[in-house]
């Protein structure tokens, strides 16, 4: 009977705990969103020294420093 109770106090609570966001945190994903063989970086606008070559997917832009444009 004790056992029966335990569970039903831990299914009660694991269905109040709210779902975690699955998916890589905000630094994981800033590290490994390059583009251009790894000298841009994908972002929502580029900066001054920047350039948009392009896409990353459909919001974000390939921003690289000019140095690294193909000519």
């Amino acid at each position: 009977m004790k056992s029966l109770v335990l569970v039903l106090v831990v299914l009660v609570l694991l269905s109040c705990v709210p779902p975690v966001r699955s998916g890589p945190n905000a630094y994981i994903r800033r590290v490994f969103s390059t583009c251009w063989r790894t000298k841009g970086v994908c972002r929502k606008s580029c900066g001054k020294s920047e350039e948009y070559h392009i896409l990353c997917d459909i919001t974000r832009l390939c921003c690289i420093n000019k140095k690294y444009l193909p000519i």
